[in-house]
């Protein structure tokens, strides 16, 4: 008993010691996922906790198959229709969203906070949110041209971001 003590002594001691030299980390955005999941009433299965790891730790434009690949080394079982499932909760749950693939097909990012649009990379998939768009303008015009109520927009841009560029200076849309 004596010795399970002074162990656990050292434990705190060391504890107490890494905790002044080195940040404690702050919520996680997984942390954060795992209570809006949680509190939804979702059921969290290790399948759908590797497609969370994953997506929550992603900062690029992720496939279905990406995330699939990706996961299936954290939960070995997990199948692609359970990737799809996942994706749409978290979609509906507005914790990723949905984007457009210069490939015409669909990937999946970490949802902005509030109104924002994003730069995409075609060659590596990075993305970027930013804000200051005014279409405001546009969106009046488009209304008295054709009569539309306009609720919502998404601008999205494609292009070659500067680490891909500089990889290939000679042809920036090039890896």
């Amino acid at each position: 008993m004596i010795l399970l003590k002074m162990v656990f002594n050292i434990i705190i001691q060391k504890m107490e010691m890494d905790s002044k030299t080195q940040p404690i980390p702050q919520f996680t955005r997984l942390d954060h996922w795992l209570d809006i999941f949680q509190s939804s009433r979702c059921r969290l299965t290790p399948a759908r906790m590797a497609v969370l790891e994953v997506l929550a730790n992603s900062s690029t434009v992720l496939s279905p198959m990406q995330i699939f690949l990706a996961a299936r080394d954290r939960a070995p079982r997990l199948g692609l229709v359970s990737v799809y499932r996942t994706l749409e909760i978290l979609e509906n749950l507005k914790l990723i969203q949905r984007v457009h693939q210069p490939d015409g097909c669909q990937g999946f990012i970490n949802a902005a906070s509030g109104h924002q649009h994003l730069l995409i990379c075609v060659n590596c998939g990075q993305a970027v949110y930013f804000e200051g768009d005014d279409v405001t303008a546009l969106a009046e015009s488009l209304k008295e041209k054709f009569g539309f109520r306009i609720l919502n927009h998404w601008l999205q841009f494609e292009g070659v971001c500067r680490n891909c560029q500089s990889k290939n200076p000679s042809d920036p849309e090039k890896p």
